[in-house]
């Protein structure tokens, strides 16, 4: 039996806690959630109804707003909270474990300011103290299609095979399957890139679009995906895996996406500080356009996509002149 703690008490930290509760291997768990009614709800009433109502909490897990009781004896951490603040989370977290315990990032982001991606930004935040071991888990996983049970496969990515290995057995469960990868550079940013896709796929089904619009920026923007992570020395097939192609289907497309419902409100000519304001999860891609813009400059990598989602976000364009400056590019081979 591993004890394990998940840091993030919301949609996917505790679909997380539900899938590992019922994996193939017994586990003691605990989740740690900032707010104290989120603890709450979850140790005292067996539910999250916050972040994924209407799903029952194991009873081998526990829940407390307390990062210390948390992390107390855990021989595995999985962290799941958002980009904005992992390293606040992780360099309060470093007392309390040691080189030994393994840090599994389930974040999907980039770090604003830094623009560093979260195994990066685990590595730094532990540096004083010791290297710490890590992997990334990422794929087409909505929280609450795979709490309930519907099978789900996602990409566990870590250079430690060994550590891989022993991941990839303890979390796999009946309807969990995970299959390993060891570029994590390229499973990162496609879980960061794909948020940005889907916010254009949702401004296009906010504008009333049909399927030729959404299925030719799934394309392009999976090309955009694949452009800048080999640029930054990531492979070229990751992009056409779960982390790449298979996230990248399911944001776009999934009415359980933050990032496409900002881009469908968008789409219907609303404000981004009003639609951000109703949300109680985090929209990672909001964030992240700016940081994998920087990457791209840094490199002199054209991700005009992503441009045009920058443009919409911050520049106060609209979307639907954003897919004009798209269409009116200069015409170019495939």
């Amino acid at each position: 039996m591993s004890r394990i703690a998940i840091l993030g008490g919301g949609s996917w930290g505790t679909g997380l806690s539900v899938v590992l509760g019922h994996s193939r291997r017994k586990h003691e768990i605990r989740i740690w959630a900032r707010e104290t009614s989120v603890a709450h709800s979850l140790q005292v009433n067996r539910e999250n109804p916050a972040y994924l109502p209407g799903i029952t909490i194991p009873s081998n897990v526990q829940a407390s707003n307390d990062l210390s009781e948390v992390l107390r004896a855990a021989q595995i951490v999985v962290g799941v909270v958002p980009s904005a603040h992992a390293r606040e989370v992780y360099l309060k977290a470093a007392p309390y474990l040691s080189a030994e315990t393994p840090i599994v990032s389930a974040t999907k982001g980039l770090e604003t300011a830094t623009h560093l991606r979260m195994s990066e930004v685990i590595g730094q935040a532990f540096a004083l103290r010791f290297i710490p071991r890590t992997a990334v888990l990422s794929g087409p996983s909505f929280a609450l299609e795979a709490a309930r049970g519907d099978p789900t496969a996602v990409v566990l990515a870590s250079q430690d095979r060994p550590l891989a290995a022993f991941l990839q057995e303890e979390f796999s469960g009946p309807t969990f399957r995970l299959y390993t990868n060891e570029d994590v550079m390229g499973v990162e940013l496609a879980g960061a890139m794909k948020n940005v896709m889907a916010i254009a796929a949702g401004a296009c089904q906010g504008l009333g679009l049909g399927a030729n619009s959404v299925a030719a920026l799934i394309t392009r923007g999976l090309a955009e995906m694949t452009r800048l992570t080999v640029a930054m020395g990531g492979k070229p097939e990751t992009l056409s895996g779960l982390a790449g192609l298979g996230d990248l289907v399911l944001t776009c497309n999934g009415t359980l996406s933050r990032n496409r419902h900002v881009g469908f409100e968008l789409g219907r000519g609303r404000r981004l500080g009003e639609i951000l304001g109703e949300m109680k999860m985090v929209a990672e891609g909001v964030g992240t356009t700016e940081a994998l813009l920087a990457l791209a400059r840094e490199r002199r990598i054209e991700l005009p996509i992503t441009e045009q989602v920058q443009s919409i976000l911050n520049l106060g364009n609209s979307p639907r002149d954003a897919i004009r400056a798209i269409m009116e590019r200069p015409l170019k081979k495939e």
